[in-house]
């Protein structure tokens, strides 16, 4: 019972929030934003640090780390999660002194903006180099060992649903056995040193693997008759906190309840081909919203419950020179006019956006190599090595 009240008013605190009747006006640490740049039409970052500054949206996962943009948050109150590309991780592994000036470079010089964590790679353990497989852990430890004393920034690496061999029902979540050689270093350095675990569930790719309305429902937040999980007596209304709670199940199994589950991505296309299905405005506003209501709502998953797990939605803008089906380039949650592509309840001012941004950043039309796609729950795992650009949500 309890959570079928739960449930209702999560959907009655979006449908206020997107009308109008409720408005949050603080940021909120646990919701962030990643913010990427395969495009060649983006505002400035100085327009893109004002209209996230004018949503409730509390920290910012950037892919590349450029200092332009890290200085065009300063003052903002938004803290960001720093990326150092899978390119880097060799040297990191090989050279304290390579880490050392990697953090010199990167790291803010002021206490502005603030900086909570490094993301070192992307998916790395997904992409079937185990030369760099077998340095990830060396290159977050030297990264690690580079920041200032007492800093508080967090380090870890990014990972795919596909880590787990199990995740139906949420209970049996478990890590593929082939990984622990990787893994288990991994997590104990995330457990000694504080870390989060960063895992990009999509709810999206679920349904893409079973298009029926009832798993519809049950990806976007909406009424649904929910799914018992016999192994924990527990039931599940949502995919997301179900694919969180199976993290989470896998960490605990693994003997690490002391590491955060910490979701880098998620998001919905707004657009897409003819096959691919669910990719709509109607479902993008359905799915985001409701998370952000979720998320808000302190109600947290059925394995966690009273507290909200820190999400970062994807993604600032749709990236037009991302390789890929249609709804590659169909993420973003705002327009390049610094408005809304739909309502998604994270505005402070009532509105739909700010004013237009200036002339936008143009970036060279080559686009970036192609690189294999990620499924979060029938993996087809690739050899191919990360390049520039990394291997998000693409399957």
């Amino acid at each position: 019972c309890t959570l079928n009240r739960a449930t209702y008013n999560l959907t009655t605190f979006c449908q206020n929030a997107v009308n109008g009747g409720t408005r949050v006006a603080a940021p909120q640490s646990f919701i962030g934003i990643n913010y990427g740049d395969i495009a060649d039409n983006l505002p400035p970052p100085a327009s893109t640090a004002r209209l996230l500054k004018s949503t409730t949206i509390g920290k910012v996962r950037l892919y590349r780390t450029d200092p332009a943009v890290v200085a065009a948050f300063a003052g903002t109150s938004i803290s960001l999660l720093l990326g150092a590309a899978n390119a880097d991780i060799p040297s990191f592994a090989s050279s304290p002194s390579a880490a050392a000036a990697w953090v010199a470079a990167h790291l803010p010089s002021s206490s502005s903006p603030a900086v909570n964590g490094i993301s070192v790679g992307n998916e790395v353990l997904y992409s079937g180099d185990a030369a760099l497989i077998s340095q990830l852990v060396p290159a977050l430890q030297n990264i690690y060992d580079a920041l200032p004393a007492n800093s508080g920034i967090k380090v870890s690496t990014v990972n795919a649903m596909d880590v787990l061999a199990s995740s139906d029902p949420p209970s049996s979540g478990a890590f593929k056995p082939e990984l622990s050689a990787a893994l288990d270093p991994l997590l104990a350095f995330l457990s000694k040193t504080g870390s989060p675990f960063l895992v990009n569930p999509y709810p999206y790719f679920a349904y893409q693997d079973d298009p029926r309305p009832d798993t519809l429902a049950f990806c976007l937040f909406q009424p649904n008759a929910g799914r018992p999980d016999a192994g924990s007596g527990l039931t599940y209304t949502s995919m997301f906190d179900a694919q969180v709670d199976a993290v989470r199940a896998a960490l605990d199994a693994k003997g690490y309840k002391d590491v955060e589950v910490v979701v880098a991505e998620t998001g919905w296309p707004h657009s897409g081909g003819a096959d691919e299905a669910g990719a709509s405005v109607e479902n993008a506003r359905a799915f985001v919203s409701n998370l952000v209501s979720h998320l808000r709502s302190m109600v947290g998953t059925p394995r966690m419950p009273g507290k909200s797990v820190d999400t970062y939605l994807f993604a600032v803008y749709d990236e037009d020179l991302k390789p890929g089906k249609a709804s590659e380039k169909s993420f973003g949650l705002f327009q390049t006019t610094l408005t809304e592509t739909y309502p998604t309840g994270l505005m402070r001012n009532g509105t739909a956006g700010l004013a237009p941004a200036p002339a936008p950043t143009v970036r060279p039309a080559s686009p970036p190599p192609a690189i294999p796609q990620v499924t979060p729950v029938q993996p087809q795992p690739s050899a191919a090595s990360a390049a520039t650009a990394p291997p998000r949500h693409v399957r």
